[in-house]
């Protein structure tokens, strides 16, 4: 048996150029994986794939993105799919923090490994792409600029380390309901953007964006107050992820960042995470 953590990420910058013809949104992110991880483990069997969620109420067959990761891999292989998954979940489901996509990544890179590598990482990232527009980025591995549907990776310059409170107030969010919320018309036109360069973690905060928060905000209030108590509460600047609705306070120390998982941690229907960056 192989066991490996499965991380979260947080969108530092997010914004969306356009809509495309095929449905999807052009966008341009600076994605960060963080140290809050679901926990993963994969062990031969003699037949199948069989994937277990303890104690949620993911589906544990096709409608698993995990599972569609094993598939794939298995597929592009040309080998007999074998494998019994067991993700323990601690990233909140529908959260804006890539769990889902995650999961995915890291199925496809320890079949892989499992294997004796014969797919490149390159490979990996295009299979993923198939599967979720954040599974590249997991492959991937490193804090990334993403363009494109979010599978055009480029390695983001070092920025320094950050550390994290979230705060999950405990509902989900429909990603494609918030891209539609933001009424972009289809548009054939080239798109010019340049990406913001970030030196040190004060123009970072500086330049902290989502433009998916608008919508989000406006169909749940509630996270523009808990932005409030995290900046209250010391964090130097805060910013919903992804389409929320977890909100993230960014803290340049950990002792910060501990008094106020500690403050935050009291109120109730919340459920608050103390993370750093990778």
């Amino acid at each position: 048996m192989i066991t490996r953590e499965s991380p979260a990420k947080v969108n530092l910058y997010l914004r969306v150029l356009r809509k495309r013809e095929d449905g999807y949104h052009d966008i341009l992110s600076l994605m960060q994986r963080i140290s809050l991880c679901d926990e993963m483990s994969f062990a031969s069997t003699d037949g199948g794939i069989a994937v277990r969620c303890p104690g949620t109420d993911l589906p544990e067959d096709q409608g698993n993105i995990a599972y569609r990761a094993a598939t794939a891999f298995f597929s592009r292989i040309g080998a007999p799919p074998e494998i019994k998954i067991t993700i323990r979940k601690r990233i909140p489901i529908g959260a804006g923090l890539g769990g889902g996509s995650s999961n995915a990544a890291t199925t496809l890179m320890t079949l892989n490994e499992m294997h004796g590598f014969p797919l490149a990482r390159g490979e990996l990232m295009k299979i993923g792409a198939g599967i979720g527009a954040d599974v590249p980025f997991f492959v991937f591995g490193k804090t990334a600029w993403a363009s494109g549907i979010g599978d055009l990776l480029t390695e983001a310059p070092f920025l320094p380390p950050l550390w994290f409170v979230l705060i999950n107030p405990g509902f989900e969010i429909s990603t494609k309901m918030v891209y539609q919320g933001l009424n972009l018309g289809l548009t054939k036109h080239g798109i010019n953007y340049s990406i913001p360069r970030f030196y040190a973690a004060e123009d970072l905060i500086r330049g902290l964006l989502n433009d998916l928060e608008k919508v989000t905000l406006q169909i749940h209030p509630i996270l523009d107050q808990i932005k409030t108590f995290l900046l209250e509460n010391g964090a130097r600047g805060a910013l919903m992820s992804g389409s929320g609705p977890t909100v993230f306070g960014i803290f340049t120390d950990e002792k910060s960042a501990c008094r106020a998982e500690e403050n935050l941690g009291r109120r109730t229907g919340w459920r608050v995470f103390r993370a750093r960056s990778l």
